[in-house]
């Protein structure tokens, strides 16, 4: 089972996951309160991230670990096509910029810690605060289960096979998420970030140098799609459109999740978050520069199992085994970052919005931290779980719907910080209908996140999560006019 074993990359790579190990623990006694029995506490850090924290810890939960193995494996598979993340992470900061403050504002002044929060205090409805929370929930678990993929890719590649190494780490993560809450991650995104900086400008220094030079890497890439006969490094008229559709229903979907929410109500401030919208494209620079090594394994001449396996072999072909084991590293500390974030984020929604709306409404704040604890735990064994008995296709599918199904909670949690103009059950109604439209649809196109649109001999591609927000929105506003004029009728009947 480890007849390959790399003991130069095995010996790193223990150094640093041990470090953050030290560190996710030490994390509780960082800026310590009075009480981490607190969900302000425990599941936000005490509300006072500065600039830098936030930059790392959203960067961190952001960036993930499957972005560093999914980014470049989607290049290597179907070319520019891939590079759809680059607009996106632009397109969504001003968004950030406008939006989040007035968010964080009101959830903090309200004592909000969810995004359930926010929608129950503006509507009123536990019905739609329900919707919005188990939505959250429900997006969230394949999301962790991505993060365990990219970690396990990386120690394959060390030549560690089996369930156990993965396992191990889990419960790593487990605990020290447990114990310190959302600090922990804040903290080792110091490290996961740096680590990933160092490989990625290394790797885009060295490996062309290596390879022919810049030139070379695009003629190889570009041979191989001619061969292949899919993909280009270059986009076809006809994929302009889906590319730009499905640019921004992610966008607008990105800061819709729990664990991104979760960075920004940590947040010290409107204006930590304003620049944060400012610092964080340098991220987008990295990004592009990760997606690069999609075509560099062509230029390497890589023949892959699998596709997520392109940024592992390039390392370990192009490196010597120390820095092999640093870029693994540097991957699974990026697992660890997003998936306790996204724990954290998830068990907030559960105790918040389920257990204290619904079981247990006078529970106090210190067992509502109990339960967000407990929460986090059984969420990341259900993540587990599914990596360990599902198929991994499995989980890719359903982080596609999470996607679909998280961008149709941004009409009730975004409209009601502009107006009062939208009522609970409009906003209900669009969410159900664009939920179960979204899903039958993708479902229908074989869990695809595209779907085309047929008017005579025109044909249209677009992003179904978009679709199905547009529907929703659709259906909200002539839902709500029609309540608006049944109310005023009645109005109108009372005074006669």
């Amino acid at each position: 089972m480890t007849a390959d074993l790399d003991i130069p990359a095995l010996s790193v790579f223990v150094f640093f996951f041990l470090l953050v190990t030290v560190m996710g623990f030490v994390a509780a006694r960082w800026r310590r309160p009075e009480t981490l029995a607190h969900l302000d506490e425990w599941g936000l850090g005490g509300r006072k991230f500065g600039t830098w924290i936030t930059w790392f810890l959203i960067g961190g939960d952001f960036y993930t670990a499957y972005t560093v193995i999914a980014v470049p494996a989607l290049v290597y598979a179907v070319g520019a096509y891939g590079f759809f993340a680059l607009p996106y992470t632009i397109i969504v900061y001003p968004f950030v910029f406008a939006v989040m403050p007035v968010l964080w504002q009101a959830a903090k002044d309200k004592g909000y810690v969810t995004a359930g929060d926010v929608v129950y205090g503006t509507y009123g409805s536990r019905t739609l605060e329900l919707a919005v929370a188990l939505t959250g929930v429900i997006a969230t678990m394949p999301y962790i289960a991505l993060q365990l993929i990219g970690m396990e890719v990386a120690i394959k590649a060390l030549g560690l096979h089996g369930e156990i190494p993965l396992i191990l780490a889990f419960l790593v993560l487990a605990f020290y998420t447990y114990s310190s809450g959302l600090r922990a991650p804040a903290l080792i995104a110091f490290v996961k970030d740096i680590m990933i900086y160092v490989v990625v400008l290394v790797a885009v220094a060295i490996v062309p140098s290596k390879l022919g030079g810049y030139g070379a890497v695009f003629d190889a890439a570009d041979a191989a799609f001619k061969a292949k006969g899919s993909g280009g490094i270059l986009l076809s008229p006809a994929q302009v459109l889906p590319y730009a559709s499905l640019a921004l229903g992610s966008a607008l979907a990105a800061f819709m999740y729990p664990h991104t929410l979760t960075g920004i109500f940590a947040s010290s401030g409107g204006n930590t978050i304003r620049k944060n919208a400012v610092l964080l494209p340098a991220y987008t620079l990295l990004l592009g520069l990760l997606a690069m090594l999609g075509y560099m394994g062509h230029a390497a001449g890589l023949k892959v199992t699998s596709n997520n396996d392109v940024v592992p072999a390039l390392f370990k072909t192009l490196f010597p085994g120390w820095f092999a084991g640093f870029a693994f590293a540097a991957i699974a500390i990026g697992a660890l970052v997003p998936a306790a974030v996204m724990s954290i984020g998830a068990a907030n929604l559960f105790s918040r919005n389920v257990w204290k709306a619904y079981v247990n409404p006078n529970v106090t704040p210190s067992g509502e931290a109990q339960v967000a604890k407990i929460t986090s735990m059984l969420v990341k064994i259900g993540a587990l779980v599914a990596i360990l008995v599902l198929p991994t296709q499995f989980a890719l599918d359903l982080q596609l719907l999470g996607g679909l199904w998280i961008l149709q909670t941004l009409p009730a949690l975004v409209f009601g910080l502009y107006g009062s103009w939208f009522r609970a059950p409009a906003l209900l109604a669009g969410w159900a209908v664009g939920f179960v439209a979204g899903s039958i649809i993708a479902w229908s196109d074989g869990l695809k996140p595209l779907h085309s649109l047929t008017f005579g001999d025109a044909k249209l591609t677009l992003y179904t999560g978009l679709l199905a927000l547009a529907v929703n929105i659709v259906v909200a506003v002539v839902v709500n006019a029609a309540l608006s004029l049944g109310g005023r009728n009645t109005a109108v009947a009372a005074g006669r």
